[in-house]
């Protein structure tokens, strides 16, 4: 990683925070995300969302061929951002490689996150199943930049732009492709504390993924049921990190 300023993105720099909230995008998903959140965060936190390779500054590298590839990215990322006691936090598909990361960054003995908060996931163990592969390969190009629209992905001027939309849609196939590519590792556990987040009216989240995901948590866990669909409401989405208690407490912690 030649310039981790591209990598680890931080909007709001905050040399004497106590700890960061971490954040790994989601299917076809930058930085941008994330970053309004630097306005509703505690004021000893600092907000630090990664970047993925073909993407934002790093739009001139290469997307990542694979799960794999992408996942040992992400964790050498996550390593680098984590200057001080951090939250690492993933939505959707980015909820699936948060608890990989961690998963990895616990076998490998490195710095591991006071919690871990997975949103918007069904539990890895369950496998790759349709209801996880939308959008889907097989989607057109006006269907997902439909569903990109609806879900806030895109801004009005990239919609008025045939190059950026072109660029878009790339960058969401690319993410499809590595997503259609992950496979769970029989007995993965982690062993901080995991926090999951559902929507109440998201469809794709299985009746028991609470149950399931707790048995993949080796110590404390908490489910969390928000307003709305797979993204929240917007007023959800805007304040999610106030739905975070391990952000609030030193050390942090899920109870």
């Amino acid at each position: 990683m030649d310039n981790i300023d591209n990598v680890v993105v931080r909007p709001r720099r905050k040399p004497e925070a106590a700890r960061s909230l971490v954040c790994l995008g989601f299917c076809g998903g930058g930085a941008g995300p994330y970053l309004p959140w630097a306005d509703v965060l505690p004021a000893d936190v600092e907000l630090a969302a990664i970047c993925y390779p073909g993407r934002d500054g790093r739009f001139l590298e290469d997307h990542a061929e694979d799960w794999q590839a992408l996942a040992a990215d992400a964790t050498e990322a996550v390593l680098a951002a984590a200057t001080r006691p951090y939250v690492l936090f993933g939505h959707s598909m980015g909820g699936w490689m948060a608890f990989d990361v961690a998963a990895r960054i616990e076998r490998a003995g490195g710095r591991t996150p006071d919690a871990l908060v997975v949103s918007s996931a069904n539990a890895p163990s369950r496998g790759l199943t349709p209801r996880d592969m939308f959008p889907a390969q097989s989607d057109t190009d006006a269907g997902l930049l439909s569903w990109m629209t609806v879900n806030g992905l895109l801004a009005d001027y990239v919609l008025g732009n045939e190059e950026l939309r072109e660029m878009a849609l790339e960058l969401m196939r690319a993410d499809i492709r590595v997503r259609d590519t992950f496979a769970y590792t029989d007995g993965t556990r982690v062993g901080v504390p995991l926090q999951v987040l559902t929507g109440a009216g998201d469809d794709v989240i299985v009746a028991d993924t609470a149950a399931q995901w707790r048995a993949l948590a080796g110590g404390e866990y908490r489910h969390v049921e928000l307003p709305g669909g797979h993204f929240y409401t917007e007023e959800v989405w805007r304040s999610l990190p106030r739905f975070i208690p391990a952000l609030e407490s030193v050390p942090a912690g899920v109870s």
